[in-house]
Order: C-alpha cells, then structure tokens, then sequence
C-alpha cells in the first residue's frame, strides 16, 4: 500500500483481519498499521473510527484496540395469527403474476416481456439521458399526465380522441386496476374473454369484482354467448383484448367488432378494451381498435409502452370520455398523485425520436422470424402438440396438449424449458390442456429451437 491508499482500502484489510481473530483479541497499533501498511495517520484514524462505528472494533484508550463482542442474532418472534381474522376473506391472487426464478442454464418461453436483446435499449438511455437534462424534469407533473405526452398517445389510438380525454397511467397493470375500481363496485361480475390475461383476473378480484367467462373461437369473443353472459349476470363491464388477444393471438373479427359494440350499448355496459399489442404486429395490417367504433363512450381504451419497449418503462394511459374520465382521473391522483415526471419525459422523448419508428419496423420482423422459427421447431419435436391459430402480432404461441398443462409445465422446467400452464389464463374450470410460449423471451432463434428439442423429452402420457 502507497501513500494514495484510502482508508476504504485499509478498512478492506482490517476487516479481513477482524475475521481470523477472536473477541477480545488485540488490533495492531496504530504505529504499526502506520508503518505496515505505509499509510498516514488520518488513513489510520479514519478506518478504526468506521470500524468503531459499525460495532466491528472497541477503542480502550491507552490500552489500543480490540475485536469486538460478536452479538448473538436471534429471530424475533411475533403472533400474527389476529390478522388473519382482520383480512377477513378478500385475498389477492398475485401467485399467477410471480416470476419463478429459472434454474441456471433455463430457456425462459414464459412471462410477457421483450428479451433485453429485442429492447431499444440505447434509445431508452438516449431518451432518460435527454428528459433528465430538462430544467424542469423534477417538478411536479400534471395529474393527467403531461399534455405533450397526452397528445401522442391520443393520436396512436387512431380514432377520434383528444389530448384531454387521455389519462397516463403507471403501465397497463396500473390501468387495468385503476379502470375495474372506476366501474364495477365491489361484488359486482365483470365478463372476461376465456382464456384471458392473468393480470387482469388478478387486478379484477383484487377490486372484488367476480370474473365471468365468456369463451373466444378463432375470429374472437363470440357476441352471442356475450350477450347471454350480460343478460344471465347484470354486468356491467366486459373487458377484452380484441388485437392480438393474450394468450391466443386472436384478432376479433370486423364483423364481431361492430357486434360487440351493440350488445355492450344494449346492455348499458362499458368494454374496457386492452390494446396492449398493437405496436407488436409482424408486419401486417393492423385493425383499427373498438374504440374508433365508439361514438357514445362505451369503449375505455387501455395501451402501454411497456410491452414493445421495456418491461420498466411503466407509462401506459387510459383513454375514456364522459363522466367516468372524471371517476377515472379521481382513482389515479388517490392512487399516487401523479405519474414520475423524468419517466413521462423519457416517453416522450423515445416516442418522438426516430429511432423508436426504427425499432418498431425491426421489431415486427424479429417477431414474425421468432413466431415462425418456434412454430416449425415445435412440428418437427412435438408434433403431437397443437397450434391451432398461427398469431399475426404479439408474443406469444397458444400450444394445445394432450396431457395436462401443469404436468407438462413441471416436466418442461426439469428439462430446462420454462413454461407458463394454461390454467392460470381461465376465470374458471379450463376446457383442455394448454401451454403458453413466448417466442419473444430469448436472446436468439437457436435458444428457441434448442427449447422446442428439450420439449420434445417431455412424457406425452
């Protein structure tokens, strides 16, 4: 050690020291740590008083230095058998949304997320770097949101909205919480297409609201069983993925569009329309969303960023019109005020740059190689596994078994493959047994066809 060695330095070397010694055991002396260690004095005195502080060493003036008595950690004990009386019966599903840590060397087909190599990630930097530099990045920002922000997500709605009618939310998840508590009172039935997004079963039961199934075929939610579900239970909110429907890939049909317009304004309801994938098409067209249908405020339309960009860039917005715009500005400044103000700068800074039109084109075309490569892999190894519906946008294959999906699903981990089971995607009892796979959640097409061998070793009994 030189005379530029920091007491950080010798801090790192007493330490070590303290370990091989026991209670009570004498330091070297300051002089010799001075010569030892050729440091200064302060260096010396800096690094003791730290150790001091911590707990690590005792000070005997005139006598020197010691190792301190090692306390005995003991594990408090506490009764909290009276919560369980206090919580009473409304419990919160969040079981279905945890990621399970993967075992290393794991090929992760599960989750809803880009794989980081997929992510616009130096744009992202780029744009946090330049929204951080505004002199006004730290203030307080707008209830609603920033207006500049507003504005743009009101325009990649595609359909005749305002600025004023938008509301930014903290991600999809915030929305999809924000909205069910806006509608629906507690006790009340919310339909749900079958099979549907975990997270929004989750936020839906986390806002007491009891979900109802309502099934899909290949061209979407069937308005007919729609209607019947709104007649037989009251509902008054029918919540749906109509592009790219999660975990299908479904689009709804352009006839069923117009139709399940018409049940929902002639049952008195609203539909919550989540458009979390449009900007994850594979490079066709893209429908236009319910909401550009709308012309008396049924629909209240959710999107994000999170899903084509990153999974914590959490801006998302909610676009809705009449009064429950208000009772939904309401739930969203009671929930937490308002939305980072850098993190709306950073949005609107990627949203505005090039680099995110270039992303986007890129984007579909890796989507639609990752789609196809997994699809082709999986025939050739499990060619006794069905996919029905080759999805056009989106991340993920909806695979259909002809075992049982939990099984599978625990077979699959064994073998290195993470999947998610269908199960956890049906309001209620699951019709079949099904895999969800996204094709979006690996560093490469190689891990996706090493993924589809590894499966081919699970039991197809």
């Amino acid at each position: 050690m030189n005379d530029s060695s920091t007491s950080a330095e010798l801090l790192t070397t007493l330490r070590a020291v303290v370990r091989e010694l026991a209670p009570g055991d004498r330091l070297p002396s300051s002089r010799e740590l001075i010569d030892r260690h050729r440091v200064g004095p302060g260096t010396v005195a800096r690094a003791i008083a730290q150790l001091t502080a911590e707990g690590v060493v005792i000070t005997r003036p005139g006598s020197g230095t010691y190792v301190a008595p090692r306390a005995r950690r003991t594990e408090a004990v506490i009764d909290t058998g009276w919560q369980t009386v206090a919580l009473a019966d409304r419990s919160v599903d969040a079981q279905s949304l945890a990621d399970s840590a993967a075992p290393e060397g794991a090929i992760r087909l599960d989750g809803g997320y880009l794989h980081g190599s997929l992510q616009p990630a130096r744009a992202l930097t780029a744009a946090l770097a330049r929204a951080a530099r505004r002199p006004d990045a730290w203030d307080r920002a707008p209830a609603a949101g920033l207006s500049s922000l507003r504005t743009v997500f009101a325009a990649l709605a595609d359909a005749d909205v305002r600025a004023d009618d938008v509301l930014i939310t903290s991600g999809g998840q915030s929305g999809l919480s924000i909205a069910f508590r806006a509608i629906a009172a507690p006790g009340s039935p919310v339909l749900v297409e079958s099979p549907s997004y975990p997270g929004a079963l989750a936020a839906a039961r986390a806002a007491g609201l009891s979900p109802i199934p309502v099934p899909l075929d290949e061209y979407g939610v069937r308005p007919d069983l729609l209607a019947e579900a709104f007649a037989r239970s009251g509902a008054r909110l029918f919540y749906c993925q109509p592009t790219y429907q999660n975990p299908t890939g479904t689009v709804l049909s352009d006839e069923r569009r117009q139709q399940v317009l018409a049940v929902a304004r002639a049952a008195g309801a609203f539909v919550l329309e989540d458009d979390f994938a449009r900007l994850l098409h594979h490079g066709g067209t893209v429908p236009k969303p319910l909401l550009s249908m709308d012309r008396d405020g049924t629909v209240i339309y959710l999107t994000s960023l999170t899903k084509p960009a990153a999974p914590s860039l959490r801006i998302g917005a909610l676009i809705a019109r009449g009064p429950v715009l208000e009772r939904l500005r309401a739930i969203r400044q009671v929930d937490d005020f308002f939305v980072a103000r850098p993190l709306q700068e950073a949005a609107l800074e990627l949203l505005s740059s090039p680099t995110w039109d270039r992303h986007l084109r890129g984007l579909a075309v890796a989507l639609r190689d990752r789609c196809g490569a997994l699809v082709n892999a999986l025939a050739d190894a499990r060619p006794d596994w069905q996919v029905n519906q080759v999805p056009t946008g989106g991340l993920h294959l909806w695979v259909r078994l002809p075992t049982d999906d939990v099984a599978a699903a625990v077979e699959a981990r064994q073998a290195g493959v993470i999947v998610s089971p269908g199960d956890r995607f049906f309001a209620t009892e699951k019709p079949a047994a099904w895999l969800r796979l996204n094709f979006a959640a690996t560093a490469d097409l190689a891990d996706l066809s090493a993924a589809a061998d590894r499966l081919g070793n699970v039991s197809s009994q």
